[in-house]
């Protein structure tokens, strides 16, 4: 008796586990692939496919933070202002001090630096 009391709740257990599905913090896509790619090989086009990987990353977060992840802003940003987009990058590294203020010694150094 006490067999088959431990077989169902084993099976029990393990059927659990199998349809819970165990939540992030952030949502993260295929960023790690992107980006190996483009620090690897930066060719324009890699670059094109890091730039919406990060769009897509900040627009449709559904980790259980909503909201992106720590120095997605920052990398982004810097992105942005390599490429000529200045001021959009700038309000990105921005974004990234108003979330992560404790990136702010780091991000304002760069900050700093795009504004002169």
């Amino acid at each position: 008796m006490m067999k088959k009391v431990f077989i169902v709740m084993a099976a029990a257990l393990v059927l659990a586990s199998c349809s819970s599905s165990e939540k992030t913090l952030y949502s993260w896509y295929n960023y790690e692939n992107v980006t190996y790619s483009y620090s690897k090989r930066p060719t324009d086009q890699a670059q094109e496919e890091v730039i919406k990987q990060y769009q897509k990353l900040i627009a449709k977060q559904k980790g259980t933070r909503k909201t992106v992840q720590p120095g997605l802003y920052a990398e982004y940003g810097f992105l942005l202002c390599k490429i000529g987009k200045t001021e959009e990058g700038v309000s990105y590294l921005k974004k990234e001090i108003e979330l992560y203020p404790e990136s702010e010694l780091f991000i304002s150094r760069i900050v700093k630096q795009f504004e002169e």
